[in-house]
């Protein structure tokens, strides 16, 4: 259901932002998700509970807008050196929060959770004034004298001086227009984008639900046993349990994961490019989901779903660059937070793989996520258009390829 709210409230955000600006909506969805994520603490039903955690899907699909404000600041000869940094921030929050539920879980329970991981978006709050709205955005709605003003504090900050000039509005444009995302100039890239999308969420969300049970259980090298024998098991174990010290750990190693290539993705991608890197990272990925194929020791599993949980993280990375390099000012949100809902989509899709097709046949089942991978790499290759030192466009033009 958080998926689902994911979903169906990304590319409405993204509308919303395109047209009335990335740090209003920004502000208000950090409220929307702390509000709805505080008060499914105190749900009394199972029925309020899910309907409140798909409340809180809604209010998170927005938080994107924020990549898309710290996007439109970066220069494009820094962009590809510092956007994946912001990578460590995620890894850092997601294990913490496994920590967090290991210690509180078992003696406060899931409800003290929910509020203790809403503290941090409530300090959020406090510092939203320190941050400004895009002066891109607001350069593309004719407020040139606000984005001036933007552009002088951080030239103050930064101890220099703005140069001679003025901004000046090239002409106001429609914005957050869904059809200009399929129009002549950016059909084939938004379609290709989206299925991108769709495979990178499938495989990281398949790969997580995935290595548990590899690690615990590795049907691979139980695969003697017949497929009803499986189903059989896979029925008898299906029941609600606490969580083990083993069970965290086995959770905090398979995150771990997604730091190695943290600080190799800014030097591939200035190396590479967007769409290169892109494909051989879903390249490898398809390649790695195969060698889960084969019966290894529990040493060398660890290695390999280590080695592919860094890949998987590193192609939501490099997507998450790209799409909001790609497209013009006018509907950068929009492309974003729509690409962003195919995402869910192939992250709803993940677990019938992972956790019902996987028990009854795993050689299918991990096939079926390199088949996805080699796809998505083939499709990164053939990108009409490559954002690497290409400037931020401010409007839609006839014909973006370069």
């Amino acid at each position: 259901m958080v998926f689902f709210g994911f979903m169906v409230f990304s590319g409405i955000w993204g509308f919303f932002a395109d047209r009335y600006g990335r740090w209003k909506i920004l502000l208000l969805v950090t409220v929307w998700s702390s509000y709805y994520s505080l008060v499914t603490s105190f749900a009394h039903t199972y029925v309020w509970f899910i309907f409140l955690r798909s409340m809180v899907g809604c209010g998170v699909a927005g938080h994107s807008q924020g990549f898309v404000l710290m996007t439109e600041f970066i220069p494009s000869k820094y962009r590809g050196r510092i956007l994946p940094l912001g990578q460590i921030f995620w890894l850092l929050g997601s294990t913490l929060e496994i920590l967090l539920a290991y210690l509180i879980i078992p003696t406060l329970g899931w409800r003290w959770l929910v509020r203790i991981s809403t503290f941090p978006s409530i300090v959020l709050l406090v510092v939203f004034k320190c941050i400004p709205e895009s002066a891109r955005f607001n350069v593309s709605v004719g407020n040139t004298q606000i984005a001036t003003q933007t552009l002088q504090y951080i030239a103050k900050m930064n101890r220099v001086s703005l140069p001679r000039g003025s901004l000046v509005e090239s002409g106001l444009a429609k914005r957050g227009q869904f059809l200009d995302l399929l129009d002549s100039g950016y059909r084939r890239t938004t379609l290709q984008s989206w299925f991108i999308w769709l495979g990178s969420a499938f495989s990281y969300y398949g790969l997580v639900l995935t290595s548990s049970e590899l690690l615990e259980n590795n049907p691979i090298c139980n695969s003697l046993e017949s497929a009803e024998s499986l189903h059989i098991k896979s029925v008898e174990i299906c029941h609600c349990k606490m969580f083990e010290a083993a069970d965290y750990q086995t959770m905090i190693i398979s995150t771990l994961g997604e730091f190695i290539f943290v600080p190799i993705s800014p030097f591939a991608m200035e190396i590479l490019g967007r769409r290169r890197i892109l494909a051989l990272m879903m390249g490898l990925s398809g390649i790695f989901f195969l060698l889960l194929n084969i019966c290894t020791s529990r040493i060398e599993l660890t290695i390999i779903l280590f080695i592919l949980r860094g890949l998987v993280s590193a192609n939501f990375t490099i997507i998450y660059i790209y799409t909001a390099e790609v497209y013009p000012t006018t509907i950068r949100s929009l492309g974003l937070g729509s690409s962003s809902s195919m995402a869910r989509i192939g992250a709803m899709t993940a677990p019938f793989i992972a956790q019902v097709l996987l028990p009854l046949s795993p050689v299918t089942s991990l096939c079926l996520f390199s088949a996805v991978c080699i796809v998505c790499s083939v499709l990164a290759f053939t990108l009409p258009i490559e954002t690497k030192d290409r400037e931020m466009q401010e409007m839609k033009s006839s014909d973006p390829i370069s």
